[in-house]
């Protein structure tokens, strides 16, 4: 049986406070939320902190609602509560597929999205026993000098494997981050480095306090209608972490056109990757068979999986274009629908 090490538990009531724990312990202090991912994480000595500052009791960091020109959600709701909230449903249906995705009904019941976003980055190297690591020699990421999967000591390539970033990306959400310098706010396509160590703009001493997304114009919009697609590829669909996410955003106007289309992937790196020429293929287009299918290919010769997660890289590729394809089908759903109704 793994067993945690010993820790004391502190419950901070506001963001502040939470601050002055964490300052005043340092490095022997880390934030827990939901700890669907850090307590695992310590139960094999991946992290063994002396403190541990609880998030979930602090109201500053809950809440769902339209904002101005946003959606503004605490990064201390649940995955669940996320899933299910009808604003998030109503209007970024690819947000609410990922956080409904995420594990399982227990997990999301207790994970928060800001625990989410701030995920591990996981490899078949890493997330082991003390015992199988010591015995492999230790890796890159924890305790060791060389990366098992590239086989040299320059860089980790652990993958990012959280479901929510990729769908925040594509509809330009952004995070609000709190530490001992004041407030900033982040895009989360620029949250995110490609270091598997730690792969997030975020010091060990700040907090993840409040996502926000940007609403789509009523009706068309200059952009025209905003219709998003989420896909998720994972060996067990009731659990696993993901061995493939891709996410989707698109512009349509009113002829069933594209003016804008974005795709995002995760799971193959050690931060989501924003697939690239898509506008360049759908711009003006319908989005017909043809037209799918390119995008498609275009995603697969951009994405090389690494052998850091334990199912077959070739395969986890060959995956690429057949998930491309379900997470746009919503979109060529709407406009198969919107062309009827012109008709």
């Amino acid at each position: 049986m793994l067993r945690l090490p010993a820790f004391e538990y502190h419950r901070p009531r506001t963001v502040g406070e939470a601050l002055e724990l964490v300052d005043r312990y340092g490095d022997d202090a880390m934030y827990v939320a939901g700890g669907t991912d850090l307590v695992p994480n310590m139960k094999h000595r991946l992290f063994t902190p002396g403190h541990l500052v609880a998030l979930k009791g602090i109201g500053e960091l809950k809440g769902i609602e339209v904002k101005g020109d946003h959606l503004d959600i605490g990064a201390g709701e649940t995955l669940s509560s996320v899933a299910a909230h009808p604003e998030v449903r109503k209007r970024f249906s690819s947000l609410a597929d990922a956080a409904g995705h995420v594990a399982g009904p227990q997990l999301r019941n207790a994970g928060t999205i800001g625990g989410n976003v701030c995920l591990d980055t996981r490899c078949t190297y890493y997330n082991q026993t003390e015992f199988w690591r010591k015995a492999l020699g230790y890796c890159l990421k924890k305790d060791g000098t060389v990366c098992h999967v590239t086989k040299v000591g320059k860089k980790c390539v652990a993958a990012h494997s959280a479901d929510t970033p990729p769908a925040l990306i594509t509809l330009d959400g952004e995070v609000e981050v709190r530490g001992p310098g004041g407030v900033r706010t982040v895009s989360v396509s620029d949250f995110f480095v490609p270091d598997g160590i730690w792969n997030a703009r975020r010091e060990p001493g700040e907090i993840v306090t409040r996502i926000r997304v940007p609403l789509p114009e009523d009706g068309e919009g200059d952009e025209g209608e905003l219709r998003t697609g989420y896909a998720k590829l994972r060996q067990r669909d009731s659990i696993d972490f993901p061995l493939l996410t891709v996410a989707v955003a698109g512009w349509i106007a009113p002829d069933g056109r594209v003016r804008k289309l974005r795709g995002v992937v995760t799971a193959l790196g050690s931060r989501p990757r924003e697939l690239t020429g898509w506008d360049e293929i759908a711009e003006g287009e319908l989005l017909g068979d043809e037209v799918v299918e390119a995008l498609a290919q275009r995603a697969h010769k951009q994405c090389r999986p690494l052998d850091n997660i334990i199912v077959d890289p070739d395969w986890r590729r060959a995956m690429v274009p057949v998930y491309v394809r379900r997470a746009l089908e919503p979109l060529r759903e709407a406009e198969s629908g919107a062309g009827q109704a012109a008709a």
